[in-house]
């Protein structure tokens, strides 16, 4: 995909002296005084910030934080954690801005923070009006904020309409650059990890991927329905019957183009739902009415492992047990060690992946790990994101 790169242009010497403004995604979790609890977007958005300063620039940053009602500020929608937390990482001042649509006073080599760009009317809604005004407010726009590409908002898309240059930020960039890898260009075998509780929520990305993928692999409640829909048993697991046609459609489509989703030969079962219920491995064929299907089994988790290890792509997206309680964490624990082991190039996105991957410590083994959850599930599905299209569009004309 072609678009223009913020990189570029501070390597070009185009930056020195003009305004930036940078939409990051700063969208941290907070507890109830308000103390960032885990700051990994905010420490992401730092080498953007630092290339603009570092470049001459006078910089604007924002981003959304929360839900808050537009045209209403309160409290609890401020900026100011983030900008303190940023001050921190950029060892500089980072003052807060309020009320800063009709204009903002920073020079070069100044950076400034201003508040939760969701409280402006108009924002969630792409208003041209409001997208003007912050076109008109820069020189330069750079989208750096992968998390929210999938929405079509005045600080994601509008402003790249109106202003002067409108580029991608190192973290787009390079999102951008991992999706084409895994998925435009992969090297082949493309394996494919979908799991998740319910088939109804990953249906259209299962779709998309079994026409490109050539294993698809299936893990939670997603693989029960799977299980169901090849004529095993699954007792009283969580599953989703009324879609068995929408399974056995994806197992055929991967079957004709002589890919497969491998299905589960033996399970990890327990007879409730609990970190301390005692865990079976029982044999596909043998999981009793009232069991719960809680992990795949060991000799299945080997057998994709295997899989795992002679991939060129691998795309993760789903834990595929319950690896939260430590009896059902082995299927994940095996594949997640198999992806890190693999010279295959390894793509991993959306919450529980992220935290599965934080907590076997394999962080720095995988190719690329995406800061997008509804992004990078939308671009599973094989939609083009409003932030990619729009980028795109201004660097085409």
């Amino acid at each position: 995909m072609n678009v223009i790169r913020f990189t570029d242009l501070c390597a070009d010497g185009k930056v020195a002296g003009q305004r930036v403004f940078i939409r990051a995604d700063l969208n941290v979790p907070q507890n109830d005084a308000g103390d960032i609890t885990e700051d990994t977007r905010v420490r992401a958005s730092v080498p953007c910030i630092q290339l603009a300063l570092d470049s001459g620039a006078a910089v604007m940053v924002t981003s959304h934080l929360g839900r808050p009602t537009e045209g209403e500020f309160k409290p609890a929608d401020s900026l100011a954690p983030v900008a303190k937390r940023l001050a921190e990482l950029l060892g500089r001042e980072v003052p807060l801005v309020a009320n800063w649509v009709d204009g903002v006073d920073v020079k070069p080599g100044q950076v400034v923070l201003l508040e939760n760009c969701r409280v402006n009317k108009g924002e969630k809604k792409n208003d041209p009006a409001l997208a003007k005004k912050l076109a008109a407010l820069c020189d330069i726009y750079v989208n750096d904020a992968f998390g929210t590409a999938h929405r079509a908002e005045a600080t994601t898309y509008g402003i790249a309409q109106y202003a002067k240059i409108a580029s991608a930020g190192p973290l787009l960039a390079a999102e951008m650059d991992a999706i084409t890898k895994a998925l435009a260009q992969p090297k082949r075998p493309l394996v494919a990890i979908v799991a998740g509780s319910k088939v109804s929520t990953k249906l259209t990305i299962l779709k998309s991927l079994s026409a490109n993928v050539d294993q698809l692999i299936v893990g939670g409640g997603i693989a029960n329905t799977f299980m169901l829909a090849s004529g095993l048993k699954i007792g009283k697991s969580l599953a989703e019957p009324d879609l068995l046609d929408q399974a056995k459609a994806v197992i055929e489509s991967m079957r004709a183009r002589g890919a497969d989703v491998p299905i589960p030969v033996d399970v990890v079962t327990a007879k409730t739902f609990a970190a301390d219920a005692p865990a079976t491995v029982k044999g596909a064929n043998d999981v009793a009415d009232d069991d719960l299907i809680l992990d795949i089994g060991p000799k299945t988790a080997e057998m994709l492992a295997a899989q795992l290890r002679e991939a060129g792509t691998i795309v993760w997206n789903g834990p595929l047990g319950v690896f939260e309680f430590d009896a059902f964490a082995n299927g994940t624990k095996t594949v997640a060690h198999a992806i890190a082991e693999s010279a295959a190039f390894s793509i991993a996105g959306g919450g529980d992946t992220l935290a599965a991957i934080a907590k076997y410590g394999i962080e720095d083994k995988i190719g690329y790990i995406s800061t997008g959850g509804g992004a990078f599930l939308e671009v599973l599905e094989g939609k083009t994101l409003p932030a990619f299209e729009i980028l795109s569009k201004r660097a085409a004309g």
